[in-house]
């Protein structure tokens, strides 16, 4: 059997922009068709973890709800990385974030991509 590929989505927008609704919606898509996903959150996309803020967002009408989105890649066992560095300057800690959310840098994002992970960024 192959080893599962993998994805890594990069989302740097936040609530303001329908970029970020396609990064989710496309790392959904990565899990319905088999890839191991993993997800980088830098500027204003780690936003969208803070405890509370995606619950009702939801940028394209046509797509689900954002934090519908987020819980269904939480549930697939996907990795959410977010920059520390990014979270910081909003003034974020690790207990202002969804369970299920890592604060960690480039390195660990980029040792995916250096193993074969694609990456796509929004």
């Amino acid at each position: 059997m192959a080893d599962q590929q993998e994805l890594v989505v990069i989302i740097t927008n936040g609530f303001s922009d329908e970029r970020s609704s396609v990064g989710w919606s496309v790392a959904n898509g990565g899990i319905a068709t088999g890839f191991k996903v993993t997800i980088f959150l830098v500027s204003s996309g780690v936003d969208w973890v803070r405890k509370g803020a995606a619950e009702q967002a939801r940028l394209n009408p046509l797509d689900p709800p954002i934090g519908e989105m987020i819980q269904n890649l939480v549930e697939h066992d996907s990795e959410i990385l977010v920059c520390p560095p990014c979270a910081g300057v909003r003034g974020y800690t690790a207990d202002d974030l969804m369970d299920g959310v890592t604060l960690a840098g480039s390195v660990a994002m980029l040792e995916k991509v250096k193993n074969g992970a694609a990456a796509l960024t929004f």
